[in-house]
């Protein structure tokens, strides 16, 4: 039981880490160079998609880690 919780919290790490890589793919340099970066838009489709899904992730990131503790205690 233990190891079914440790490979599935290294798996929505892992998970975790690609969705925020994807998530400031769309920013670029852009901003470093004085690119659009007081302009403010919204989430839509996909963007916001993967912004809930990152959501999802961690907060199942936080209850594999609680079940965790309270199994090994």
């Amino acid at each position: 039981m233990k190891q079914a919780i440790l490979i599935a919290q290294i798996i929505i790490s892992a998970l975790i880490v690609v969705a925020v890589l994807v998530q400031n793919r769309g920013s670029g340099l852009s901003s470093v160079f004085g690119g659009s970066g007081g302009v403010y838009r919204t989430k839509r489709g996909l963007e916001k998609g993967i912004f809930v899904i990152t959501i999802i992730l961690v907060v199942l990131f936080i209850a594999i880690g609680v079940a965790n503790l309270v199994i090994s205690s």
